[in-house]
């Protein structure tokens, strides 16, 4: 009868011999597990008892030139790859995200950034990269908002855009996107359709908590963009409760503040002059200071895209 020191010789040379003779298969077979071991740059002797675990990242790399998009992975954790590392000349293997998974984190994290109110799911969609370069109408008004990318800090007070121009010629989008882009450098953004928003701010009356939540929100954004300024039904309650009281703490804090509207400003201390009281001119007018104070007016006249996509 063999001894146990003999039986386990004769044991760990089988295993030894079987390891190698799986290893030795893997490399002549399998063109990813060949690259994966070359990388590694380590003994043989060594990896091969990794065997297994290299293998299973073989598969999961062949899975993932397949791939296309996070919703067809095939890995053991969706958005992953079991990957080997070298850690203090030890082999080590960890689950990192693929190219996909980080996208998708990176754009969670600077959408996180954002506050929709009442507007299109293309506007949080709405990118630089995007936007149409074929109307020479809309130049002037990329470069601004593309100088204001490359220049804006947080704390430095920097005059926003008051952005007049025909009904759907793509204001909203434009401004959008440049806010959008600064999401993505960590900068903190509403955008909300003014007329709906009243209409929320409204429905909070007599809830004291709500209504003081949504408004300071608003109040205090890092940077803002009024969508529509001059399509709500004008009010004295809108105007100075509001609008006043939002545009007064803005300027005095150098927040950033952006307007989209079908009016000019000339036309709405119009709008805003005009209520149930009767004529309020030094009224309108004290707003239009302030919006003058936040914003630079520019015009844009365009395509109606919103008829050309109907058409």
């Amino acid at each position: 009868m063999k001894d146990i020191a003999t039986v386990i010789k004769e044991n760990y040379y089988l295993n030894n011999d079987k390891l190698e003779k799986d290893y030795n298969h893997a490399l002549e077979t399998n063109k990813t597990f060949k690259k994966l071991v070359n990388s590694l740059k380590l003994p043989d002797q060594y990896l091969m008892k990794y065997t297994t675990k290299l293998e299973e990242t073989s598969k999961e790399l062949n899975n993932c030139k397949k791939c296309k998009n996070l919703n067809e992975c095939k890995n053991s954790y969706h958005g992953y790859v079991y990957y080997p590392d070298i850690l203090n000349d030890n082999l080590v293997f960890d689950y990192i995200p693929c190219k996909y998974k980080k996208q998708d984190d990176y754009q969670n994290q600077y959408k996180k950034n954002i506050y929709l109110f009442e507007v299109p799911k293309e506007i949080k969609e709405a990118s630089m990269k995007n936007i149409d370069l074929d109307d020479p109408e809309r130049y002037d008004i990329i470069k601004w908002l593309k100088n204001f990318i490359d220049n804006y800090q947080t704390g430095r007070p920097t005059k926003g855009l008051y952005l007049t121009g025909n009904f759907g010629c793509g204001k909203t989008y434009l401004i959008s996107a440049c806010l959008n882009e600064l999401a993505k450098k960590n900068h903190k953004i509403a955008i909300i359709y003014y007329p709906e928003f009243l209409r929320s701010l409204k429905e909070s009356f007599g809830d004291n908590e709500e209504y003081n939540n949504k408004f300071n929100f608003i109040k205090k954004i890092e940077l803002l963009l009024i969508d529509d300024i001059g399509a709500e039904t004008m009010t004295e309650w809108s105007r100075d409760e509001v609008l006043g009281t939002i545009l007064q703490y803005r300027m005095q804090e150098g927040l950033t503040t952006f307007f989209t509207s079908n009016l000019t400003i000339k036309d709405l201390e119009e709008h805003f002059s005009v209520s149930h009281g009767g004529v309020e001119k030094v009224k309108a007018k004290r707003i239009i200071e302030r919006i003058k104070q936040l914003t630079t007016e520019m015009l844009m006249v365009s395509v109606n895209k919103r008829k050309e996509s109907e058409d």
